[in-house]
Parts: structure tokens; C-alpha cells; sequence
């Protein structure tokens, strides 16, 4: 039951992961084209890891239905040593694929964050920008006004 809730648990943050890795090329595309170049080389080698990642959860998940297969049946082809030695292997193998996944989820979150952030920036600075340009327009309007006194005041 333990290895079972482990392997639904990694299953789900592989499905975490994939969806942050989905997000982050959403926002990726969203970049200015100059500055995008760094950003879409750190997705590839991402989705790269990812790819290990998965292959690795798979390759334990095989060699789990294998080893309770054999146990079942009563097969002991491999010493329990060995046994025992790959299944530590794979338990290191899913707890560093774990840590790995966390500190993406971690990535995305203040990458989220850090976006939030500027979109509120950036609505202040229209506000501002918008301020200044009814400003400006009054002003205009108030020359025009005073032009035309004292073109008024000049002719009389």
C-alpha cells in the first residue's frame, strides 16, 4: 500500500509537472522576441529532464511489477540482495525526480508571481500615462483659449 500511494503521488507530480511545463511554454511565447531565445532553450532542457524523468519512473514501475511478479510466484532468479539494492536504487531514483519536481513547481510559482507583479506595474504606469495625457490635453485646451484672448486683445 506505502509503494502504491508513492507511485500515485509521483504519478501526480509528473502531471504537475507536465501541466507547469505546458504553462511556462505558454508564457514563454508570450516573451519579446529577443529575450525569448534563452527562455525556449531552458524549456527544451526541461522537457528533456522531463522526459528522463518519466522514462526512469516507467523503468522503475516495470522492474516493481517484475519483482512482485517473481514474488508471487515464487521466482527468486535474483538474490534479495540485489533486490533489495535495486529497489533502494529506485526509491533514490523517484526521491530525487520528487525534489526535482517541487523546485519546478517552485519556479513556476514565483515565475507567476514575479508576472502578477508587472502586470499591476504596468496597469499603474497606464493609469499614470493616461493621467498625464488628459493633463496635456487641458493644457492645450487652455492655450488655445488664451491664444485666442490675446490675438482678441491685440487687434482692439
Amino acid at each position: 500500500d506505502e509503494k502504491k500511494q508513492m507511485v500515485a503521488n509521483v504519478e501526480k507530480q509528473l502531471e504537475e509537472a507536465r501541466e507547469l511545463l505546458e504553462q511556462m511554454e505558454l508564457e514563454v511565447r508570450e516573451i519579446p522576441p529577443q529575450s525569448r531565445g534563452m527562455y525556449s532553450s531552458r524549456m527544451r532542457s526541461y522537457k528533456q529532464e522531463m522526459g528522463k524523468l518519466e522514462a526512469d519512473f516507467k523503468r522503475s514501475r516495470i522492474a516493481y511489477s517484475d519483482e512482485v511478479r517473481n514474488e508471487l510466484l515464487g521466482d527468486d532468479g535474483n538474490s534479495s540482495e540485489n533486490q533489495r539494492a535495486h529497489l533502494l536504487d529506485n526509491t533514490e531514483r523517484l526521491e530525487r525526480s520528487s525534489r526535482r519536481l517541487e523546485a519546478g513547481y517552485q519556479i513556476a510559482v514565483e515565475t507567476e508571481q514575479i508576472g502578477q507583479e508587472m502586470l499591476e506595474n504596468l496597469s499603474h504606469d497606464r493609469e499614470k500615462i493616461q493621467r498625464a495625457r488628459e493633463r496635456l490635453r487641458e493644457t492645450d485646451a487652455n492655450l488655445g483659449k488664451s491664444s485666442r484672448i490675446l490675438t482678441g486683445m491685440l487687434r482692439r
